[in-house]
């Protein structure tokens, strides 16, 4: 996995508050893990004692509906960090993290994490930060299935998966969603997501490769979604 100090999540969490010595002593302690595509990091009402950092690849974080459909609430990319909020509250895990893609993560334990909470005041206000910029993207999310119709949703998702994830070689969205998946994510039956995919393909908004997604209107797609 490397160095702590080299580390892409240092460089983007709240571990970048962590002198040298700090990130050795980590280094020391943490458990590094390869998660296979479609393998759970942690699954709702787990005790996560700790958190996890992602070093390479991106999951999503969801909820099992009482109707047993799985809602979306975030994606997870590398020089992210998992189970904060969890960790520091107590509580079982709210929510069920499972890998978009293979994944690199290390897990640093609870006992480790606490000591830097009294020790480093930047980094225990850095993780407050973190955590209140989660609810905050949450409380946007709800909004935006409150107030938005499905397709402006569907739009301003896959202008989020281009921009935050890129593209591969072949143009396609370099996270590739379920149908299922992306239904999930924006709040609506599979049907209907299958059915405005199917229109904004035919409009050129964008491209169907099997069950890649190519945006090929960028621009259409944010006015559709009222993005600035």
């Amino acid at each position: 996995m490397g160095k702590c100090e080299q580390c892409i999540v240092r460089e983007f969490s709240s571990l970048k508050a962590l002198n040298k010595d700090e990130l050795i002593k980590l280094a020391e302690c943490k458990t590094s893990y390869t998660i296979k595509k479609g393998s759970p990091i942690f699954e709702e009402g787990d005790l996560v004692n700790g958190i996890y950092c992602v070093t390479t690849g991106a999951c999503k974080l969801s909820k099992l509906s009482p109707n047993g459909k799985d809602q979306i609430i975030k994606l997870v990319k590398a020089g992210e960090l998992l189970g904060q909020r969890s960790m520091i509250s107590d509580e079982p895990a709210n929510l069920s993290a499972v890998a978009l893609e293979d994944m690199e993560v290390c897990f640093i334990p609870k006992a480790e994490v606490i000591n830097m909470f009294d020790k480093n005041n930047q980094f225990s206000m850095n993780m407050m930060k973190t955590i209140c910029g989660d609810l905050k993207e949450a409380s946007e999310h709800m909004i935006s299935i409150s107030q938005k119709t499905v397709k402006e949703r569907l739009a301003e998702t896959l202008v989020y998966l281009e921009e935050t994830f890129g593209k591969n070689d072949d143009g396609s969205l370099r996270i590739q969603l379920s149908r299922e998946e992306l239904a999930g994510m924006i709040g609506t039956a599979t049907e209907s997501c299958i059915r405005l995919l199917s229109d904004f393909n035919k409009t050129g908004l964008i491209g169907l490769i099997g069950k890649k997604i190519v945006i090929k209107d960028l621009a259409k797609l944010k006015k559709i979604a009222d993005i600035v």
